[in-house]
């Protein structure tokens, strides 16, 4: 790999396009972009638009253990020796992936530092984020846990914002993220309305910075 890219390879030019390897794929909301199964052969890096990854259970019961947005990657479980895919990914809007085969993947974690320091950090952050879902899970309420999930969907403390606007996300899909029932799903998300911790605009949800009050109370 070193010999093809080369002293001035830069990760980020890497990930913006197709070649050897590695393949664009445009997915519409709603398609999969792998199933629960399904032969574990690639990871993708999103460039574009939302992902959830789902796992069923033997009863037909789904759970969505992630939402990826851009500049993530996922399926990088084949490289830890996973041959079946462990969950389904589906595209929750318009979305553009750059699919990268398992032996190129392990060609750059082996031949370019700047791309393995790259992926090392975010599968470091991802790390984090499970083990403060885990804890999240263990220990908070369901309404705590709706409010962190939707702090999170709203990037809240990435940016300098009090109010900020996310598309709308289904009862049914917040339900799956956090372990509840949509119709508890419903009192939360209307009691959280009536304080005026969020807005509905249309096809957009509006998340304001004093919904932190009910992950941090007692």
């Amino acid at each position: 790999m070193k010999g093809q890219e080369g002293l001035r390879f830069h990760p980020h030019a890497f990930l913006a396009k197709a070649g050897a390897g590695r393949t664009i794929i445009q997915c519409t909301k709603r398609q999969v972009v792998f199933a629960q199964g399904a032969p574990a052969d690639s990871v993708f890096y999103l460039q574009q638009g939302k992902v959830k990854l789902a796992v069923i259970s033997r009863q037909g019961k789904e759970a969505i253990i992630a939402i990826f947005e851009p500049g993530e990657f996922f399926g990088e479980d084949c490289l830890a020796g996973q041959t079946l895919r462990m969950g389904t990914a589906t595209a929750m809007t318009d979305t553009s992936l750059l699919r990268i085969a398992k032996d190129v993947m392990h060609r750059l974690l082996n031949d370019e530092p700047r791309f393995a320091k790259l992926f090392m950090s975010y599968v470091l952050r991802r790390n984090i984020r499970v083990q403060e879902d885990l804890v999240d899970h263990l220990f908070n309420a369901a309404e705590k846990r709706l409010a962190r999930a939707l702090l999170l969907l709203a990037h809240y403390g990435e940016e300098e914002k009090r109010d900020i606007a996310i598309p709308r996300i289904s009862q049914e899909m917040l339900a799956e993220m956090i372990g509840t029932t949509r119709s508890r799903i419903n009192a939360f998300m209307n009691k959280f309305r009536t304080l005026g911790l969020i807005e509905y605009n249309g096809s957009e949800m509006r998340i304001h910075s004093s919904l932190l009050n009910v992950v941090i109370r007692d």
